[in-house]
């Protein structure tokens, strides 16, 4: 790492945003502009720095996210100051939505890029809930600019109206389409005009022209952003009140970077990036206005005995990172990890909080997308990366003498599975290993087994998601599979409130086995899963055995009740029980809590939830009726229908089984004029008419 760059200059950001907005485009341009790469690469070429695998560059899209890193020096009036910019370019299609969470989950800020045509799209939306659940501050690019139909402006209303956002524009499009030339500067007045000399280096700045045609437009929205200013700093609106015209450019920087830091405002820059105009701008507005890591509060975790515990954001605090990414290849386990507390240096042991095992750091890099740069340390907020170590994502690795549990990574609900059958033995075999490694490596990808065909089946967040799998089997581990259809991954839950007894007892002659509980089972709210109280009093039941009745509860939730579908939000209280002095262990218990709950869930109306997706559909109006009557017929809530550039936007929740073959049907349907993007939603109850038609194909 650059050992020189203090805390206070250094950016942890992600570029996230809807599917083919221009995030890696903007990575691409990024790297070039400060010096990490000396030739652009393009998307549709296949050779952009952080799309490397083989999958990203056939598709054109980003699927896991790259970490690289790189050097702004950021010109101040009378000096130029290097900034150590980490960036993770995340992928925009929902099925890989898991490297947005996990990248957010240890981002001090991030940069969402909007299509200045498109406006604020549904993985727009999704990408902003996940900075709004880890608190990331953000600012936007609205990109594109360049494109016929690009609107800066509606772009920005649409943030604030769906987004609910406060945006505040620091910079004004010059000119539209294919006359755009640059960008207004609000906050400094000048205006920066790209030349056009294919590669955006050369730019011209210059005081805005008060006679020109759009001199008031810009005097409103320079009004707009001192009253943000004043609104956002208590120092500022003194400053302000006592003298307006005391007012310096370093002032409103630095009220702007409060009310974004603290997730008040959002500022909104544009520029086109495949056209080289307004990354420069982007990259001084990253400087000037997201947190680096010294403006993080201590972070929060929990100690070996489960009490709350604060690590300060410094080099002299005890060490503590959180392991947010793995990838596996032929050279071994890769563990890329973000440091908030200490310095960790090569050759040191560590202790990883979930096994309670000691490691050796053997081998410290600094990533830079899929290559490598050995380095002896890494200090508090850096992002970097282990070789080497058994870890998995979400754990904690810190001081073994100084113990502390980070908050892991949320992991989204899969939607659709497959079964796959190696074609030989000896593929068999190898895709084990390979699965392993692979669900190691993406904890959305979930991998199980049905007891009844022995089929290995493989669970997902999409049919692209399942299909890269496919794909990455068959190449990086050269495993042949059978692939089954895909299927919904339907889940089962409860809808009343029940108690519950199990009674397990059996006598063999010898020392015998007794169990006894009593349990209280009830639906969870939608997405809170299993929760598990224990209130047991007086020591009906010895504290040593409670575990293992949470863990016979735990493996009967696998298999439900009407369709052998895993079980979820449910709530289980232990309240009571019984023991035997001599005959009862962990075993008896284990087996007790499990017969309990399997009875208790039958008695306790159980019920089928399905996957429900948010979709939207872009068409021209000539076929909106024919595509509003099909959705009915796939049992979809049209939720809005509103108008684009004279094209309908139809948005609607439909149930992920009636999507299957969509794509095809909707080009049928439309000539291939029309478009549609799903993402999941939420779990719902399956209606009783197409539950009883999943369970009779279960049993066939």
């Amino acid at each position: 790492m650059n050992t020189i760059t203090p805390l206070s200059n250094v950016r942890n950001i992600g570029i996230i945003a809807h599917i083919d907005a221009g995030k890696t485009t903007t990575t691409e341009r990024i790297l070039y502009y400060t010096g990490k790469s000396y030739k652009i690469g393009e998307v549709h070429d296949g050779n952009t720095v952080t799309d490397y695998m083989v999958q990203e560059q056939e598709r054109g899209i980003t699927i896991t996210s790259a970490a690289v890193t790189c050097n702004w020096f950021y010109q101040e009036i009378n000096e130029t100051i290097p900034y150590q910019i980490n960036i993770i370019d995340t992928p925009g299609h929902v099925d890989f939505t898991i490297e947005v969470e996990r990248s957010l989950r240890v981002l001090d800020g991030a940069v969402i890029v909007f299509d200045g045509v498109a406006g604020v799209e549904p993985q727009s939306e999704t990408v902003w809930h996940q900075a709004n659940r880890h608190s990331v501050p953000r600012m936007c690019f609205v990109n594109k600019m360049d494109r016929i139909g690009a609107d800066f402006y509606r772009c920005v209303d649409m943030i604030r109206e769906r987004l609910g956002g406060i945006p505040v524009e620091i910079s004004l499009p010059i000119g539209s389409e294919a006359n755009f030339e640059g960008v207004i500067d609000i906050i400094r007045m000048k205006s920066i005009v790209w030349e056009d000399d294919d590669l955006g280096v050369e730019y011209k700045i210059s005081d805005i022209d008060k006679n020109s045609s759009f001199y008031k437009t810009v005097k409103k929205y320079r009004i707009k952003l001192i009253e943000h200013c004043i609104d956002c700093s208590d120092d500022f609106a003194e400053k302000y009140l006592d003298d307006e015209n005391s007012i310096k450019v370093t002032d409103i920087i630095k009220a702007i970077r409060l009310g974004t830091i603290s997730n008040e405002i959002v500022p909104v820059c544009c520029g086109s990036a495949f056209k080289h105009k307004g990354v420069q701008f982007l990259l001084d507005a990253i400087v000037d206005f997201l947190p680096s890591p010294e403006d993080i509060p201590p972070i929060k975790g929990k100690t070996i005995n489960n009490e709350n515990t604060y690590r300060k954001v410094s080099n002299s605090e005890a060490f503590s990172a959180l392991v947010f990414k793995i990838i596996t290849n032929k050279y071994g386990q890769l563990s890329f990890i973000r440091v908030y507390s200490g310095i960790l240096k090569k050759g040191t042991y560590v202790l990883n909080t979930r096994t309670q095992k000691k490691i050796r750091i053997g081998r410290l890099v600094q990533m830079f997308a899929d290559k490598k740069k050995d380095i002896e340390e890494v200090k508090t907020g850096d992002i970097a990366a282990i070789i080497g170590v058994s870890t998995n994502t979400g754990d904690t690795i810190c001081e073994v003498n100084n113990p502390i549990i980070l908050e892991s990574v949320a992991i989204p609900p899969t939607v659709v599975e497959l079964a796959i059958e190696a074609k030989t033995k000896q593929d068999h075999e190898k895709m084990g290993i390979a699965l392993g490694k692979l669900s190691t490596e993406d904890p959305s990808l979930r991998i199980s087994t049905d007891l009844e065909t022995t089929q290995t089946k493989i669970a997902g967040m999409g049919e692209l998601h399942l299909d890269v799998i496919i794909d990455r089997l068959k190449r990086e581990f050269a495993v042949e599979v059978d692939v089954g259809n895909p299927q919904v991954a339907y889940k089962e839950t409860i809808t009343k409130e029940i108690e519950c007894e199990g009674k397990y007892i059996k006598q063999t002659g010898g020392r015998g086995q007794y169990g006894h509980v009593w349990l209280k089972i009830a639906p969870n709210a939608s997405g809170v899963g299993f929760t598990f109280n224990n209130k047991i009093v007086g020591g009906s039941i010895p504290k040593e055995y409670i575990p293992a009745v949470k863990k016979g509860i735990q493996e009967a939730l696998l298999n439900g009740i009407r369709g052998n579908y895993p079980i979820v939000d449910i709530a289980v209280t232990l309240f009571d029980g019984s023991f035997h002095d001599v005959d009862s262990n962990e075993m008896a218990f284990k087996i007790a809590g499990s017969m309990a709950f399997k009875e208790g869930v039958q008695k306790a109306n159980p019920i089928l939830l399905e996957p429900v997706m948010k979709t939207e559909i872009i068409t021209p109006e000539k076929w909106m009726g024919d595509i509003i009557g099909d959705l009915n017929s796939r049992r979809g809530q049209i939720k809005s229908i509103n108008e684009k550039m004279g094209t309908k936007i139809i948005a609607v929740m439909v149930p992920l089984a009636e999507m299957f073959g969509y794509s095809n049907d909707l080009r049928s349907k439309t000539q291939g004029r029309a478009t549609y993007t799903m993402e999941f939603n939420c779990y719902d109850p399956v209606p009783k008419m197409v539950e009883e038609l999943i369970l009779e194909k279960t049993k066939i």
